[in-house]
């Protein structure tokens, strides 16, 4: 049985109970649905930067096999996550969020399995490319449930929370890497396995279904061939650039190839009656501001990450595990603020937090570009900057995210995938910006993209004030 959540969305338990549909109430196991989707949110944002500090021991492991091809474990993640989320959010709209989800969670969960056994390079890298996929279909479809299962004053919150937990989980995923891989790399794959088997049992008792209306449109076929192409193209030559020359004919290539899908995909949203991304998305300026934001953000923050971790090892010498526990700070500090996210938005707004997190990062790299030297001196050079760096993904993380809430219940699948595509996007340009810049781990390199950094942080704070809301007379 179904009731009717709004004039476009149904509700349903897996029970096939009533639920409430009204947003005074919420879901009666709306905590219970909390925890479960914030659970399979993080396990898909963590294996994202937790293989970073792993690639040496992954190469040691396949004798023969060049760098570059090492550098895929992380390559084909990215494309393939930020190519699926967009179409796997809309298909969740049509097909039930909770049914694609816990089909996401089971196909992260055996490609987690098989990426633990992997008796070769290959077949670790076909396994974190199906992984991704997984985790395009969990992360959208994790914020599209929520929605519907809390009352509307309640959004803000478990949105911050939620963000959070997202926040906290990137943030983590070197110190996470560092702790595992000192068993062994393939720990860090393994650990997914019991974690998936839990959720969805969990999720097979706590979730609703939520999904479109029966007879709604199925999404135009071109555009949900044309946007994942466009994207997965762009993110290729994004993470290839550096290697081959960013005026190498193939770099080129793709560039333009991306170009005409990309095109192809703004005619489709223009003109086709169900595009996979709908114009109407953008009508909301706070969502345009955070998609625009997001992008920027994590321009600047994978660097972050990635350079820390790199910086401790390449120049300082630290070990894995040292450089994983050395960053724990950063997470550490964004739980302190993503827990009180709800409270922080309703007294400031979402655009305030928001700006003086992208500030705190453009400060941390500022920081560390004049602190940070090649003798060791973790207090007083990296410390400071990685506790900024976590007050601005504690305080900028949680707001961006929360402006999928300014769309219609309908569309908060495809609103959340959008963001996170940006996100996904972001996060390439700016692995493949660090990986330019410091091909011998030198202090100037560091610098270099420790200035990239703070331009990011910069112009995501400047996207997010240039697009805030009008002030109504």
């Amino acid at each position: 049985m179904s009731v009717q959540a709004s004039p476009q969305v149904a509700v349903t338990t897996p029970l096939a109970e009533q639920v409430p549909a009204v947003p005074e109430t919420g879901h009666p196991r709306r905590w219970g649905v909390m925890a479960v989707l914030g659970a399979v949110a993080s396990m898909a944002q963590l294996d994202f930067f937790v293989v970073n500090v792993a690639l040496d021991g992954i190469g040691q492991s396949f004798p023969g096999v060049r760098v570059a091809s090492v550098s895929w474990v992380l390559s084909a993640y990215a494309i393939a996550f930020a190519a699926v989320l967009v179409p796997a959010g809309r298909i969740a709209d049509h097909w039930g969020r909770r049914k694609v989800l816990l089909s996401g969670v089971g196909v992260f969960t055996v490609a987690s399995a098989v990426a633990a056994a992997a008796p070769s390079l290959g077949v670790l890298v076909a396994a974190r490319a199906v992984q991704a996929v997984g985790a395009a279909m969990i992360v959208p479809t994790s914020l599209g449930l929520l929605y519907p299962s809390f009352p509307q004053r309640q959004h803000t919150l478990v949105v911050g929370l939620w963000a959070g937990v997202g926040a906290v989980a990137a943030s983590a995923g070197p110190p996470v890497g560092g702790l595992l891989v000192t068993l062994d790399w393939r720990w860090i794959f393994v650990i997914n396995v019991p974690i998936g088997i839990a959720t969805v049992v969990a999720g097979a008792l706590l979730l609703p279904e939520v999904r479109q209306r029966r007879g709604a449109r199925l999404p135009d076929a071109a555009s949900v061939l044309a946007l994942p192409l466009a994207v997965s193209l762009l993110v290729l030559a994004t993470v290839e650039g550096p290697g081959w020359g960013w005026t190498d004919a193939r770099t080129l290539a793709l560039f333009a190839a991306a170009a005409v899908a990309g095109a192809v995909t703004v005619e489709r949203t223009l003109r086709a009656k169900a595009p996979v991304i709908e114009r109407q998305l953008f009508t909301s300026r706070p969502f345009t501001a955070a998609t625009v934001a997001l992008f920027l953000f994590f321009v600047g923050f994978a660097i972050v990450l990635l350079s820390t971790a790199l910086f401790m090892q390449e120049v300082w010498h630290f070990s894995p595990l040292r450089a994983g526990v050395s960053i724990a700070p950063a997470p550490l500090a964004s739980i302190a603020f993503a827990m009180y996210a709800g409270p922080i938005q309703r007294r400031f707004g979402r655009t305030a937090p928001a700006v003086t997190g992208t500030l705190m990062m453009a400060l941390a790299a500022v920081y560390w570009a004049a602190a940070v030297h090649a003798t060791p001196d973790y207090w007083s050079g990296m410390f400071p900057g990685l506790i900024l760096v976590g007050l601005a993904g504690g305080l900028a993380q949680a707001p961006m995210f929360a402006a999928a809430g300014t769309l219609a219940p309908e569309r908060a699948t495809t609103g959340s995938a959008v963001l996170n595509m940006s996100r996904q996007i972001g996060s390439a340009v700016g692995v493949a910006v660090l990986v330019a810049l410091t091909p011998q781990a030198t202090i100037t390199g560091f610098d270099y993209a420790w200035s990239v950094q703070a331009g990011a942080g910069l112009a995501a704070g400047t996207a997010l004030l240039a697009l805030r809301p009008r002030r109504t007379p």
